[in-house]
């Protein structure tokens, strides 16, 4: 155990580093593909809390995203109380909480398929009042959204130019680290509960209602708290979204969106941290990938081009369509169960090796051999 405990501190660190120097080599758009995945990533972490560890379904997802990147764009922008950015985006992640808490009487007495309509409504009545509120959301063309500022150093701007090393750090490369700094926080809180007490009372929560009541669960108490903590985590990913936007406008935070995020739990892992991070970089790396590079594959138009081909978007929601599919028919545990299992396969055959080398002695039994012995003695 100490030694699969040091590889994975190893392997923690190294990766740490490489995503640290990842800004010194990528261009731009590369970049942009990170920031998104990381901020995707936070959210579909909320999601799998509530949908993989506590068994409740959600399509609002989409919802709570929206109340955290237009309520940091309100609270740090004008008109807005105009606050400092970095309590702005304390308080939209709270507000993100707080919108769920509300809805939370409702997640704490419905579960399945009726908490999933539910939620559903969330989104719709979200999309409306980001329409109508003129005010505050800027109507149908969105606002724009306030940099970020911590002691007077800008994440977004490009002033006071910035040189690493000779590289020239503008808006990407700093929401980069910030990125990476937001998102280990998330992972980090999301293993802490799921591997302490909270997440034990979810699992048994989610296996059986009976069982966790007898051994003292609180069933609605701990299925409102899984929404909180996964509305907040949504508002965190949206304000991250917004920053790495820059612009927020309503059509963004759809149905699309929440049933993009059920996508990315699936393919990833339910109930798994390192999974939904998986679901999360492949379901929103595929369709830019698929837009830059459209006028190299087949069967996809070029954005623009009305061919009659199928516009890049659309042939990334088939693919990734078609791979939940394939997870659930041949994979049902996602991208991290598969990896797990082939790592121990792997981990069992060099354990066999090992054994064999250590007493060549031993004569290996042939395929006959062994068919034989498993036959019963009559």
């Amino acid at each position: 155990m100490s030694e699969l405990l040091r590889r994975y501190r190893a392997g923690t660190v190294l990766l740490v580093v490489l995503l640290c120097a990842l800004p010194f080599y990528l261009d731009a758009f590369w970049l942009r593909i990170g920031l998104f995945s990381m901020a995707a990533a936070v959210g579909a972490v909320g999601l799998g809390l509530l949908s993989g560890t506590a068994g409740q379904l959600s399509l609002g997802h989409a919802f709570f995203l929206a109340v955290g990147a237009y309520g940091y764009v309100w609270l740090a922008g004008e008109p807005g109380p105009g606050l400092p950015p970095a309590v702005a985006l304390v308080l939209a992640v709270l507000l993100a909480g707080a919108a769920g808490g509300l809805f939370s009487p409702v997640a704490g007495r419905v579960r399945g398929i009726y908490l999933g309509v539910a939620t559903l409504a969330l989104v719709f009545l979200g999309h409306h009042v980001l329409l109508t509120a003129d005010s505050i959301t800027g109507g149908f063309n969105g606002r724009s959204v306030p940099p970020l500022e911590l002691g007077g150093f800008s994440f977004t701007a490009t002033d006071p130019e910035l040189t690493v090393l000779g590289v020239p750090f503008g808006a990407e490369e700093r929401l980069w680290y910030l990125g990476m700094a937001l998102f280990a926080l998330t992972w980090f809180t999301a293993r802490g509960l799921r591997l302490g007490r909270p997440g034990r009372a979810l699992v048994a929560l989610r296996d059986s209602e009976t069982a966790a009541a007898v051994m003292g669960v609180h069933i609605a108490r701990y299925r409102s708290a899984a929404f909180v903590v996964s509305s907040m985590y949504a508002g965190l990913a949206g304000v991250m979204l917004a920053l790495a936007f820059r612009r927020v406008v309503p059509d963004y935070f759809s149905l699309a969106l929440s049933v993009d995020y059920l996508a990315m739990i699936v393919i990833g892992g339910l109930g798994s941290v390192a999974g939904a991070t998986a679901g999360a970089v492949f379901v929103t790396a595929l369709p830019l990938l698929m837009t830059r590079y459209a006028d190299q594959l087949p069967l996809v138009a070029a954005p623009g081009t009305t061919d009659g081909a199928v516009g890049p978007t659309e042939a990334a929601r088939y693919l990734y369509g078609a791979a939940i599919v394939l997870i659930l028919l041949f994979a049902p545990d996602g991208l991290h169960g598969l990896l797990r299992r082939t790592r121990a396969r792997i981990q069992s055959r060099r354990t066999a090796l090992k054994d064999k080398d250590a007493d060549p002695a031993t004569p290996t039994p042939s395929p006959a051999s062994a068919e034989r012995a498993k036959e019963p003695t009559p």
